[in-house]
């Protein structure tokens, strides 16, 4: 019976078989039509002379990319085998990348790294001590390049009466490898040193190859001679560090450390030179103060100190007598003092004087009383004339109302009280108004 598939269930059991059977793989190719979208995911392929793959890296894995894809560059790439199942296209999903060549050297790196270190070439066991008291130090490097100066600096600041010998190598390009393996060898031979410090200065991995070389490790493993392997910078790491007796970060830390114990018996001597010093400077110091004390006592009992005492001590008691009868004058004069207060304090002017002020004091109080009591009987005058002028008919009238009297003065507060034709006098609150009644009306 046969089995028939639908597209989309054609292209999961494909990319299911890719996926399942080839896993992860390395893939060296030359980089096009490299496109990086805005949500941070690659789209590029790769390519040699006959055939070319599209992949996909996405942003994840990208941005641990340390350098910026450029159409042309040769990669190495660790990804995925897969298929894009809506459009049914074959891909890489891709992990990891880096410049081929820079790839290439890394994995031959990693792989006689693993070797070696299988075979026990980098085995602590195996490592000897560098010599506590060396004579001689061997250098294998560039005679033009900076580790040798870096080095030859160093040992002639911390102990200039190391003698240095320098075995020529190139330590950069094709014969470099072969060059330094020959010195290592002819050192071992010559017998002329007791430590040898193989290196050079930093460079990228390409310019430490030289470093990695299968045979100079071997070499170095094989050499009777202690081995300090500084190469490049203290990040650099090479095969040669690995399988060296010990690693320096740089070639200037090699130095100091070939010369650690030298180092130290210098230092030892020039501790030892600065107690001397300080012993003897303490020993003069004693002395003078030793010097300095007996002089002091021959001072104290000289003729001449005892005069100067005795001086000292008159002029002292001359000031004390000084000082001391002034107070004598003033005690005595202290009683008449008294007497002269008490004499003026009873003295008959004064009392008049003071009686005088008593009663100037006493006039003033008068006139302050009485004009507090003419204010007060005003006060309350107005008060009265207030309270009397809200009773008053005059207040009514300059509210606008008037008083009517007849001729002979009565009130006319009715009608009835006056007749038509009757002479009247209106009051009013400025003045009197004489006129008379043309009418009259109940209300």
């Amino acid at each position: 019976m046969r089995q028939i598939y639908s597209v989309t269930q054609l292209n999961t059991q494909v990319r299911y078989l890719l996926e399942d059977n080839l896993g992860l793989v390395w893939l060296s190719g030359e980089l096009s039509n490299f496109k990086a979208y805005g949500s941070g995911h690659w789209y590029f392929s790769l390519k040699d002379d006959r055939s070319q793959v599209t992949c996909a890296m996405f942003k994840g894995k990208n941005s641990g990319v340390t350098f910026r894809p450029q159409d042309g560059m040769q990669l190495l790439v660790r990804a995925r085998p897969t298929l894009y199942e809506p459009r049914g296209n074959y891909q890489l999903v891709v992990e990891f990348m880096e410049p081929a060549g820079d790839g290439m050297l890394k994995q031959q790196f990693d792989a006689l790294k693993m070797k070696l270190a299988a075979e026990g070439l980098f085995s602590n066991e195996r490592k000897r001590p560098l010599p506590a008291h060396p004579k001689r130090i061997g250098v294998i490097s560039s005679p033009s390049g900076a580790a040798v100066h870096d080095i030859l600096n160093v040992l002639k600041r911390r102990a200039p009466f190391l003698e240095v010998v320098l075995y020529p190598a190139q330590v950069q390009g094709e014969r470099s490898a072969a060059q330094l393996c020959q010195q290592l060898i002819a050192a071992n031979q010559r017998a002329e040193v007791d430590v040898l410090i193989l290196g050079r200065g930093g460079g990228s991995l390409e310019d430490l190859w030289s470093f990695n070389d299968e045979q100079l490790a071997r070499t170095i493993a094989q050499s009777a001679i202690p081995v300090v392997s500084a190469v490049g910078h203290e990040t650099d790491v090479t095969i040669s560090d690995f399988v060296a007796d010990l690693r320096a970060p740089t070639p200037s830390a090699a130095a100091e450390l070939v010369s650690s114990q030298a180092g130290l018996i210098k230092d030892r001597f020039a501790e030892l030179a600065q107690r001397l010093s300080l012993l003897g400077q303490s020993q003069l110091r004693q002395q003078n103060a030793r010097l300095e004390a007996l002089a002091q006592r021959l001072y104290r009992q000289s003729p001449e100190r005892k005069l100067e005492r005795d001086n000292q001590k008159l002029d002292e008691l001359k000031e004390r007598l000084r000082r001391a009868l002034p107070r004598l004058v003033a005690q005595q004069r202290q009683p008449l003092r008294l007497l002269d207060a008490r004499l003026n304090h009873q003295h008959p002017g004064k009392r008049l004087t003071q009686h005088q002020q008593q009663l100037t004091q006493l006039q003033q109080a008068l006139g302050q009383q009485l004009k507090g009591y003419l204010y007060r009987q005003r006060q309350g005058q107005l008060r009265l004339i207030d309270k009397l002028n809200l009773v008053s008919p005059l207040a009514t009238l300059g509210r606008g109302y008037a008083i009517a009297q007849s001729a002979d003065g009565q009130v006319v507060d009715s009608i009835h009280k006056t007749e038509a034709g009757s002479a009247l006098r209106v009051r009013v609150k400025d003045g009197v108004i004489n006129t008379s009644v043309t009418g009259k009306s109940p209300s």
